[in-house]
């Protein structure tokens, strides 16, 4: 039986939600509290915060949560028991973490929402799919940049042929942050990510290189077939890449590059997609996010923005406010949690999921394309099946 199915009115209240990890000096905590809150549909009631028990009921006082945990598997346990206990577990720890604190809850009927990486290993990423499709469980991945309206947009262009056939992308992902050793200095969030131990086998393309292809994969609807991967650790004695350069073969015979670094001198989030057909091209900017440049063969490019009445009906469900008003980082983190609440109602109810957002699956095709990129590397940039 699925957790919380006997809780009475469940689809007529707000779901509740508990948090792993996000504690203090975590960035990812908050967004995912944010993001989860945004729409009124759900509200965290209970977290296991950090894996210090002092720290843990300190980040959650902090919060006003009803219930503090010294483990997720204490949590685990007590929420499943509860008559009120929580509908979804919010994964936001390291991750090395993010497996064993996924399956507690996946095992215990609770439905999850988990940061990317999906997992540590190939092995893990493939145990979680057989967990989840055996319990009827909602999994969503928060690769929050599927949640722009003119990302949906895109892809919903993309699906009615306004560009032809997928010939080349282009996706990069640069930033600047880990240009010196941060991890030397005390600086967390520099060292979990430098550190094989919790990072797993890749630092960049782990952490910004499987946004990329998780975008690529969304937009184009194409599936990557092969890479040849190229990494480089620029920081001395830093023992995960810091940059890669990554040739990719299509599935439908189109090319690709994806290029993601932490080194890039100037660079912010500077994530960007060109996708080339063979009757027009679509172009996308992170940091410009309200706009989707559109190419149409032989005629003037067109600037299409969030919010105005010609956005189709994939974008104008993903927006919020009127045009002209800036939607971003936040906003496209809530679009991932709306989608998986909804799903988890329908769950309750006994209904087919909708989908829409990322989910387990896109989870595994992630961490195999990790797993090969590494290997990619490892023999001299060959080309490796994916």
């Amino acid at each position: 039986m699925i957790h919380g199915t006997n809780l009475p009115d469940a689809n007529k209240r707000r779901l509740l939600a508990g948090i792993v990890g996000g504690g203090e000096g975590a960035f990812i905590g908050s967004v995912h509290r944010i993001a989860a809150e945004l729409d009124g549909q759900a509200q965290v009631v209970a977290g296991a915060m950090s894996s210090d028990p002092v720290k843990a009921k300190r980040s959650a006082d902090a919060w006003f949560l009803d219930r503090s945990y010294g483990s997720f598997a204490e949590m685990a346990k007590a929420e499943a028991a509860r008559p009120d206990g929580i509908d979804f577990a919010m994964v936001c720890v390291p991750n090395h973490m993010h497996f064993p604190v996924a399956k507690a809850f996946l095992e215990a009927g609770i439905h999850v929402v988990c940061d990317k990486p999906m997992t540590f290993t190939l092995e893990e990423a493939e145990e979680l799919v057989k967990i989840v499709e055996a319990k009827g469980l909602v999994f969503a991945l928060t690769h929050n940049y599927t949640g722009y309206p003119t990302v949906r947009q895109a892809r919903a262009m993309v699906k009615q042929g306004l560009i032809g056939d997928v010939r080349k992308v282009l996706v990069e992902y640069n930033q600047d942050w880990l240009m010196e050793p941060l991890e030397t200095t005390g600086q967390k969030q520099a060292a979990w990510r430098t550190d094989p131990s919790k990072a797993g086998i890749s630092n960049c393309v782990g952490d910004i290189g499987t946004h990329a292809e998780n975008l690529l994969e969304y937009i184009t609807g194409v599936k990557i077939k092969s890479v040849c991967a190229d990494f480089t650790s620029f920081v001395a004695g830093r023992k995960l890449e810091d940059d890669a350069n990554i040739l990719l073969r299509l599935e439908n015979g189109g090319k690709g590059t994806l290029v993601c670094s932490q080194i890039a001198c100037g660079e912010e989030n500077n994530l960007n997609i060109r996708v080339y057909g063979s009757k027009g091209g679509l172009e996308w900017h992170q940091q410009q996010p309200n706009t989707l440049i559109f190419k149409p063969a032989g005629k003037p490019w067109e600037y299409m923005r969030t919010g105005l009445g010609y956005m189709g009906a994939e974008s104008a469900c993903a927006t919020r406010l009127p045009s002209g008003h800036p939607e971003g980082y936040l906003e496209a983190f809530a679009n991932i949690y709306r989608g998986a609440i909804a799903d988890i109602r329908r769950a309750k109810s006994g209904e087919p999921l909708a989908g829409g957002y990322p989910d387990v699956h896109d989870g595994l095709r992630g961490i195999r394309f990790l797993v090969k990129t590494v290997e990619s590397a490892k023999k001299g940039a060959a080309w490796v099946e994916i």
